[in-house]
């Protein structure tokens, strides 16, 4: 049997979800726009100015494109932040890079995650996007294990086109993101 891409199961998934949603055409089924990863690095910039630099580097070698560096919109005197303070990093996969890390996700990083069951159905949110957090950027092949000092935790959202939550899941189970089954949840 042939292994099938996301790109390719993105395109079948029209057959399989034709009959439950009631679809006329292939433009109406859910597809995938963008791959968004968060980091947020809080106030570490402060106790170490390269830290971000650090951090945006290993984000770029595991998404394959320059991270940006996002600031605080809003100054808070209590976390003793300023506005334009650079808090997080972020970057946007789209086209061909986000096909590519989605392959990477579910076939290498996931399987490596410690004690990994499945994700949560209820991750799906009700526009119809899976938000998934990840503990520990080490699951993913590029990184080096001599870089264990500085383990931080990233949110990978994917975005789709689905319009609601039970057409969120149903798209993603069928380009083959692994949810809990039923039995997993009630242990």
């Amino acid at each position: 049997m042939k292994h099938l891409t996301v790109k390719e199961k993105e395109i079948e998934s029209f057959e399989k979800m034709k009959s439950t949603f009631h679809y006329k055409n292939k433009m109406a089924t859910p597809k995938m726009v963008k791959v968004v990863l968060n980091i947020g690095t809080g106030t570490a910039i402060k106790k170490d100015k390269n830290k971000n630099d650090a951090i945006g580097e290993r984000l770029a070698k595991i998404t394959g494109q320059k991270a940006a560096l996002r600031g605080a919109k809003q100054s808070i005197a209590s976390f003793k932040v300023r506005q334009g303070d650079p808090i997080g990093i972020v970057a946007t996969l789209r086209g061909k890079r986000m096909y590519a890390f989605l392959e990477k996700l579910i076939n290498v990083a996931l399987p490596r995650t410690k004690d990994f069951r499945g994700i949560n159905p209820g991750a799906v949110d009700n526009i119809g996007n899976l938000t998934i957090g990840i503990k520990e950027h080490t699951i993913f092949p590029e990184t080096a294990d001599e870089d264990i000092k500085d383990v931080f935790g990233l949110a990978i959202t994917l975005v789709s086109t689905a319009k609601n939550k039970k057409e969120g899941k149903t798209f993603f189970e069928l380009i083959g993101i692994p949810f809990k089954k039923e039995e997993d949840k009630k242990k």
